[in-house]
């Protein structure tokens, strides 16, 4: 989530301000932006956020006033077809699943304070919550339930069945690595269903902290820069942090989100690495490599890769193992780092690294459904 949208939701929770959450859950075909995107309205239409613009997010806020002054959250699929998005101008033309969800004083008791604990737990940072919402139900009165689960294993909220709350914390505890929503469906048994088959009695959406991956390159040297560029494109949240003030810049690195020039190891005492952190070590040398490695072996990482040959590679491992480090967490690092697709120039490294990046982050998604 945002962190404007995070402020904005909470002076709205503490105001007591009616307003509604608009989330993608699903899309099909061309759109302008992925599950997990997120867009507040409020009652006079002010909008923080986006879903994309354009004559979609028009309908998605004239939807979201309507959930306001029904006072019930719902899904909405928005069919931005050929012809409108023509007409905007845009190359999209698929559909987005859209979950409008109403927060206001017309919520469950309790579900502001739980909404706050969450939107707290989301600006700590270390404690990676899991936000579960009841987003279709038989029983509609149900319809926007919560749960929230905290990486030590605490859990708040209530689904208001204990069929729906065993299915959200099974399912959520192992989604913490995934950087997309998952959409669960249910049959009245609670049992997983295929909603091509029948409509389900029960939709849950599970939203992870962040649907953005984060990537955190360690060395601001040739490869990085390329590196940098495509990343962006793909749609990654980069941090690149280098000792080299001409190395570490934010001219050099103008795609980069966070650039930050300074000693390795105290910059990483700073950065809060979590389940979907992507790490990538590619320093100038060996000394460096193993103070990168030494500060992130340990961390929840989702994929953690160092550049350099099989035999350096082999040594640094030796070596670290010999000073107490878990032959196990050893074992967790992808080195040499990318695909074997030949590489040789710093461009075509980068893309061998990118493309290790989405498999690991794919297959990831997939096994965790």
């Amino acid at each position: 989530m945002e962190n404007e949208i995070i402020y904005r939701l909470k002076i709205a929770l503490e105001e007591n301000t009616e307003v509604a959450m608009v989330t993608i859950i699903s899309v099909l075909g061309s759109t302008p932006r992925k599950p997990g995107a997120k867009m507040l309205v409020f009652p006079d239409g002010t909008i923080v956020g986006t879903i994309g613009g354009g004559c979609g997010e028009a309908e998605a806020r004239r939807e979201a006033l309507n959930v306001i002054a029904a006072r019930t959250s719902k899904v909405h699929y928005l069919n931005m077809t050929a012809d409108i998005a023509q007409d905007e101008g845009m190359v999209c033309g698929g559909i987005m699943g859209l979950f409008i969800d109403y927060l206001g004083s017309h919520n469950f008791a309790g579900q502001f304070k739980l909404y706050k604990d969450y939107l707290a737990a989301l600006e700590e940072g270390n404690q990676n919550p899991i936000l579960v919402t009841l987003i279709e139900s038989a029983p509609e009165h149900l319809i926007g339930s919560k749960l929230v689960i905290k990486a030590n294993g605490e859990v708040s909220g209530d689904l208001h069945l204990d069929g729906l709350n065993r299915v959200a914390q099974e399912s959520g505890k192992i989604c913490a690595k995934r950087c997309r929503p998952l959409l669960i469906s249910l049959n009245s048994e609670f049992e997983p269903c295929e909603t091509s088959m029948s409509k389900p009695s029960f939709r849950l959406l599970i939203e992870p902290q962040r649907t953005i991956v984060q990537l955190l390159i360690l060395g601001g040297g040739h490869i990085a820069l390329p590196l940098v560029i495509m990343a962006k494109i793909v749609g990654y949240e980069i941090t690149v942090i280098d000792d080299r003030p001409a190395f570490a810049n934010s001219i050099r690195f103008k795609e980069a989100d966070n650039v930050i020039c300074a000693d390795f190891a105290q910059a990483l005492d700073r950065i809060t690495i979590t389940p979907q952190t992507f790490v990538v070590i590619v320093t100038r040398g060996h000394r460096y490599d193993k103070v990168c490695l030494e500060k992130v072996i340990r961390q929840p990482a989702a994929y953690l890769g160092m550049i350099g040959s099989r035999k350096r590679v082999k040594a640094l491992k030796t070596e670290l193992e010999e000073e107490g480090v878990p032959a196990d967490l050893l074992q967790n690092l992808h080195s040499p780092i990318g695909l074997k697709i030949g590489a040789e120039t710093p461009e075509e490294i980068a893309v061998s690294i990118l493309s290790e990046l989405i498999k690991v982050q794919r297959e990831m998604d997939q096994t965790l459904k």
